[in-house]
């Protein structure tokens, strides 16, 4: 309770001065919510995310990287054929993510690190994915840059985010929101997701956006050249 406590205590801190939580922060967050995290996004994944997953996850192809894997729910979305390694930041949702494979008869590799400090080779993965990540990630064009470091130059970045949307009212909103959103759950409703892979080095081959424009799939490829 302690940890739990102390980093949420931190996070609202952080709220209060306008600075993003720190990795040691946002791995209390989720380790406190990891029991009741899949309770929690059940009508969200009915309604909505479930089939976006779906949608995103049949381009996934050969070694695939999850950053953010979280309690594991795109298992279910990849190719039987795809090996897959999955990182995040919290180990307790990771214990979930593998109890989720095990259900599933899927063989997954897991391991804690910090996504914006990936510990593999350049160019190791045919796929690498993140889904709702980058809300939560200290610096995102820093993870954006470490996932294409290690996709391979004929791979793909496949990206199921949140943020900015193309309506001033639903911005608006997320704005208003936005400060509750940090204190629980670190989390930014107010990043334009949609440019930050540009910028991150990404070439963008196919973008789609819903609910507004508050949800974005992403396929983009690195841009380092093969060899």
């Amino acid at each position: 309770m302690g940890e739990g406590f102390e980093g949420r205590r931190a996070l609202e801190t952080a709220r209060r001065l306008g600075a993003v939580a720190s990795g040691d922060e946002i791995r209390a967050v989720y380790e406190r919510e990891a029991p009741a995290y899949d309770r929690g996004q059940w009508i969200p994944e009915r309604l909505l995310l479930g089939r976006l997953r779906r949608r995103l996850l049949t381009r996934a192809s050969g070694r695939v990287l999850e950053v953010g894997i979280g309690t594991g729910v795109n298992l279910p979305f990849y190719a039987p054929r795809c090996p897959i390694v999955g990182v995040d930041l919290s180990r307790p949702m990771l214990e979930r993510a593998l109890a989720r494979a095990y259900r599933l008869g899927r063989q997954v590799v897991v391991e804690v690190v910090d996504g914006e400090a990936l510990a593999f080779p350049d160019r190791s993965f045919d796929t690498v994915v993140s889904t709702l990540t980058l809300c939560t990630t200290p610096d995102p064009l820093r993870l954006l840059r470490e996932m294409g470091r290690v996709c391979r130059p004929t791979g793909r970045v496949l990206l199921m985010e949140h943020g900015l949307g193309t309506r001033p009212l639903v911005n608006w909103l997320l704005h208003r929101l936005e400060p509750g959103q940090l204190a629980k759950y670190a989390c930014h409703l107010t990043r334009d997701v949609a440019v930050l892979p540009p910028q991150a080095g990404l070439r963008v081959l196919n973008q789609e956006r819903w609910l507004f424009g508050v949800l974005a799939l992403i396929e983009a490829a690195p841009n380092h050249l093969p060899g």
